[in-house]
């Protein structure tokens, strides 16, 4: 909806990558952002890419500056890429006026400002006042209102870039219109930042599979004694609560893995959830319960999937997050897979390719499931 030839646009990119000695470890969210950086130097216009990385809590740390993402980026496209060490003020204004058509600059870590979480007016038109087009291609930051996200939507023409409108169209289509069976996914560690999702999953989904930590929670709810697992005590009337309503649709597992310390190399064993020992701790599901989710998938015209099936970053209790990932792969269904780790067991376990869509955006794609309008999607001109 715009021509971006010889103009000055602002994309704003989900470049929050892990990095190891100053060194980008996994370039998914940059290989992401391509399509739509692509298409906009071929036809012309000079990129200003902005982004946050890490919590920097409004300081400089050097350790989360964007240059060796600079760097990796420069190395996917085969092109220079410019880097300017700040994101507002005069080093900004003069590294974005010196581009020409095509060319690209990523400026420093919009987060070593506080302004930038604030969503603070004069940030935000310090940070617009670089370009004349504003491009949200920031699926993953699209739950936040900050300056670079909302704040710059509000004084530049603002539209979403290809990212951003392919985690749109999947997670749209899967909530507007279900294809049937319908089957969700959820894990992680807590219940209580999933209420949302869980209650609309089940008024949306034909099955409802609860794995992880949030998973002894209902557990404990329906009278189980978990041992020593994290459980949410205060969140337990609500699982309760949902219990009841949820009938046959939600299913809990069955048995566990369990560990005597929350370390990667304790001791463990499989028990049922009937027999979880008093000091030990619920860190996986075990074999019958990936028997029975995969069983439930069978058939699936829709999976959606997001959160780990247990302490995923133990190798000894990452089973059945790779194994419910093996299931989801093998099926025909359309899948999408929410981001963080659920996204990360699909990509070690080689099975991307077999995915749909594996979504860039972990608390993003949350919130969107939930129903909550997203401020960075509100933001962007309505056609």
């Amino acid at each position: 909806d715009i021509d971006p030839k010889g103009r000055k646009i602002l994309v704003r990119v989900d470049y929050n990558v892990p990095l190891s000695e100053g060194k980008v470890t996994d370039d998914t969210r940059i290989r992401a952002s391509i399509p739509t950086l692509d298409y906009l130097r071929e036809r012309g216009a000079r990129l200003i890419l902005c982004s946050h990385l890490g919590r920097p809590k409004g300081q400089v740390i050097p350790e989360l500056s964007l240059r060796p993402v600079a760097e990796r980026l420069a190395e996917i496209v085969e092109v220079p890429v410019g880097f300017a060490d700040d994101c507002i003020g005069s080093l900004a204004q003069e590294s974005a006026n010196a581009l020409k058509d095509g060319e690209l600059l990523l400026l420093e870590n919009t987060r070593f400002y506080p302004e930038e979480k604030a969503n603070d007016r004069d940030f935000a038109a310090k940070l617009a006042s670089l370009a004349e087009i504003f491009v949200n291609d920031a699926f993953g930051s699209a739950h936040r209102a900050h300056a670079s996200t909302v704040g710059v939507a509000e004084v530049l023409p603002a539209v979403a870039g290809f990212l951003m409108e392919k985690e749109l169209a999947y997670l749209g289509a899967a909530l507007t219109n279900p294809s049937r069976p319908f089957v969700a996914i959820l894990g992680g560690a807590k219940i209580s930042d999933k209420i949302g999702v869980v209650e609309r999953l089940l008024s949306m989904a034909d099955r409802l599979l609860i794995g992880g930590g949030m998973a002894n929670t209902f557990l404990a709810a329906k009278g189980l004694e978990l041992g020593d697992s994290l459980v949410e005590d205060d969140a337990l009337d609500t699982a309760r609560s949902i219990l009841e309503n949820a009938g046959p649709t939600m299913l809990l597992p069955t048995d566990v893995v369990v560990g005597k310390e929350f370390d990667a190399a304790t001791e463990h064993r499989t028990v049922s959830v009937n027999e979880i020992p008093t000091e030990w701790r619920a860190m996986d599901i075990g074999p019958a319960t990936v028997e029975a989710f995969a069983d439930a998938l069978k058939g699936a015209a829709l999976i959606v999937w997001n959160g780990p099936m247990g302490v995923f970053e133990f190798p000894v209790f990452a089973e059945g997050t790779t194994s419910i990932a093996r299931a989801v792969a093998a099926t025909d269904a359309t899948s999408i897979i929410g981001g963080g780790d659920s996204a990360a067991a699909v990509r070690k376990a080689g099975l991307v390719d077999q995915i749909s869509h594996v979504s860039t955006g972990g608390g993003a794609s949350l919130e969107f499931l939930e129903g909550k309008t997203l401020p960075g999607v509100a933001a962007l001109l309505d056609k």
